[in-house]
């Protein structure tokens, strides 16, 4: 392993977990919304059930030692700390993989499928199936460090991914990704530095579709433009505020958690699979703990800026490289295969799942591990 990694523990002060304690019992609310579903947004109701939960009942030592499980480090790239959890698998044939999160996730989202992917052995797997993690905060976001410069676009952390495994000693390895981490993960394909041997995604992120697909489209592409649609007229709000003020919001997420909270638990509802609280689909200790991230980091507005740097032009260049999709079916954007060719051009994996949404990995973990083993083991390193 490269000197230029060092071991890291997570340890937050007493002192903060006070201050969020004292925060919490000192919130203001606003009015409750005029209607009976989650239309304008969260409802009031339940943002006080989360809250007293989270006052009451959550315990962020237990999320902390659970994390630190795992082994943490830091290593700086182009300046920024770029903070990864790295599980080697006891399997000596196992091969690399890093796999990369999203907003509004983090690493959180990947806790349920380490032990499968890395021992499945132990989860009632085959040996062939294991895998050597490694699992990166994107910059600005977690324990990793907040770019002071602009230019830190999917792009730039591909390139950066690529430095982190071989700085690793990885000259070989598979990526994957969901949401930003299936942006990056496809940036790692079309850049085709020399050392990625295949990605797989989970959020399939393509062009305008093709004359076919628009002159003569199948139920589900009808269905799927339908839902991408509705995400634009009314779910793709946040986006746009974070693509273009990422700095007058950060001000309200940094200073109240239930702001912040808030701003990322709509989300779990929304973008799950049939989910009227997210609750029906996550447990509420994972929720928090994935929101602790946002918050004991005060990430709030460094998370937002990659939609200003890569949200509102996203890079759809043809991708050469071996290449896996599953579609979730409550995923935001469900291309058809047809569809996803246009852009993949070496497409050798694809796989429909009977349930999930967008947040796979944390929803729906051994479907989500069924296809990652599905899709890499059809690839050689």
């Amino acid at each position: 392993m490269s000197d230029n990694i060092r071991d890291f523990q997570i340890d937050i002060p007493q002192s903060t977990l006070d201050d969020l304690e004292t925060r919490l019992a000192m919130v203001r609310w606003p009015d409750p919304e005029p209607v009976d579903d989650w239309s304008q947004g969260i409802p009031l109701a339940y943002v006080q059930q989360v809250t007293d939960y989270w006052r009451e009942n959550y315990d962020w030592r237990r999320c902390e030692a659970a994390l630190n499980h795992y082994p943490q480090h830091m290593t700086e790239i182009d300046g920024v700390d770029i903070h990864f959890m790295h599980i080697r698998s006891p399997e000596a044939a196992a091969r690399p993989l890093i796999m990369t999160h999203g907003w509004p996730g983090s690493i959180v989202e990947f806790m349920d499928v380490i032990g499968p992917l890395t021992d499945p052995v132990a989860h009632g797997g085959n040996a062939k199936d294991a895998y050597h993690l490694v699992i990166p905060s994107l910059p600005g976001y977690g324990f990793s460090g907040k770019p002071t410069e602009t230019g830190w676009g999917v792009e730039k952390i591909a390139s950066a991914w690529d430095v982190l495994m071989t700085r690793l000693g990885y000259d070989r390895y598979f990526a994957q990704g969901g949401d930003w981490g299936a942006l990056v993960t496809s940036a790692i394909g079309v850049q085709n530095l020399g050392s990625c041997a295949g990605i797989h995604i989970n959020l399939v992120v393509v062009g305008t579709p093709p004359e076919e697909v628009m002159k003569n489209p199948t139920p589900e592409e009808q269905a799927s433009l339908a839902r991408f649609s509705d995400y634009q007229t009314q779910g793709g709000g946040y986006a746009e505020i974070q693509r273009t003020k990422p700095q007058t919001l950060g001000y309200g997420l940094a200073d109240s958690p239930v702001g912040q909270m808030a701003w990322v638990l709509e989300k779990f509802q929304g973008w799950s699979d049939r989910a009227t609280t997210p609750d029906d689909s996550f447990d509420r200790d994972h929720l928090l703990d994935n929101i602790m991230l946002y918050w004991l980091n005060n990430a709030g507005a460094s998370s937002a800026r990659l939609y200003r740097e890569s949200f509102g032009n996203p890079n759809v260049d043809p991708v050469h490289l071996s290449t896996g999709c599953s579609i979730f079916p409550n995923e935001i954007m469900a291309p058809s295969r047809r569809w996803a060719e246009q852009r993949f051009k070496n497409l050798q994996y694809w796989g429909e799942a009977d349930k999930g949404g967008h947040f796979a990995a944390m929803e729906v973990p051994e479907l989500f591990v069924k296809e990652v083993r599905s899709c890499f083991g059809q690839m050689e390193l």
